[in-house]
């Protein structure tokens, strides 16, 4: 049975009347639990919204700067680590070339003369590396090429003749003193084959002393006289007819157009030339005896190390 009869509105039940402002205020978040209230017009809430939208973008900007920021310095971490990685690159590469070179030599001449080879080799391209870095060059790390020797690169050679002299020089100085070693390790164990590595390091610190640049006794001239590059130039060509070779070949082309480059310069003059080969006449006679003793002392030493050489 219908309570309503169908003529009068059901009664509506409390919990379903909307309730005033000041009922619901009365009644308290305990009772009514969470009200939704619609501000009337002209309130201030859109400026509130934007001023939220404002913060949110402010602060997604600063983490993206943050993001930035900290991939800039992971970045320059990573970039330091290979400063200082690369000495260790620079040895990998002296390594490296010399381990190519070894393995070139031992098909000719076995393993173990060619690490000897190798190892005076080092010993001279040391003597220059450390003459530049005396007079304040700084100088790369030997790179060796197999059967051309090896190489260093430096921005100079000094400031004037005299100092790419002493460079020059260094080389086989210490190269000798290298060779002299093996002598003494020879005579120590009986081995010819430190007797072989001794005439073989003597014969070519020799041949570097040739008065031609790029050779080492081509520096000396600079100092000496710069006239003899001719003169070296000129006692190369038989010998490169006499005894035809490859790396014979390749210097003299190297030697004709350095002679030309740097007699060009010479006849050009001005006062960089001149100030450059300028040489007291004192350390023109130390070059000129240091350079001829070192010549006599390689000849003394190829023949007290001569050995017939054998494929046997």
């Amino acid at each position: 049975m219908e309570t309503n009869g169908g003529f009068w509105p059901a009664p509506v039940p409390a919990s379903r009347v909307p309730a005033t402002p000041v009922q619901a205020a009365a009644e308290g978040p305990a009772q009514r639990g969470p009200v939704q209230i619609w501000p009337p017009f002209g309130s201030d809430e859109e400026p509130a919204q934007a001023g939220s939208k404002t913060r949110r973008q402010s602060r997604t900007l600063r983490g993206r700067l943050s993001a930035m920021f900290a991939a800039i310095v992971a970045f320059l971490a990573k970039f330091k680590s290979l400063l200082l990685l690369a000495p260790k690159l620079k040895l990998l590469t002296t390594v490296g070339t010399m381990a190519v070179s070894v393995a070139a030599y031992s098909f000719v001449f076995g393993w173990t003369f060619a690490v000897g080879f190798v190892i005076l080799l080092l010993v001279h391209e040391m003597g220059h590396v450390i003459a530049l870095r005396r007079e304040g060059i700084k100088a790369s790390a030997p790179m060796f090429i197999p059967f051309l020797g090896a190489v260093i690169s430096a921005r100079s050679l000094g400031e004037n003749a005299l100092a790419e002299a002493r460079v020059g020089l260094a080389g086989p100085i210490l190269g000798t003193i290298g060779s002299a070693a093996c002598i003494v390790i020879w005579h120590a164990t009986g081995n010819d084959l430190w007797r072989a590595l001794a005439f073989t390091g003597f014969f070519l610190n020799l041949f570097n002393l040739l008065p031609v640049v790029p050779l080492d006794g081509g520096r000396a001239m600079a100092a000496m006289a710069p006239w003899m590059w001719f003169l070296g130039f000129a006692a190369m060509i038989p010998l490169a007819l006499i005894f035809p070779n490859p790396i014979i070949f390749l210097i003299l082309l190297f030697a004709g157009f350095e002679t030309y480059r740097r007699w060009k310069q010479r006849r050009a003059g001005g006062a960089q030339q001149e100030a450059y080969y300028r040489v007291k006449p004192l350390d023109r006679v130390l070059v000129a005896a240091v350079y001829l003793s070192l010549i006599a002392l390689l000849v003394v030493g190829m023949h007290a190390t001569t050995l017939t050489r054998t494929f046997a």
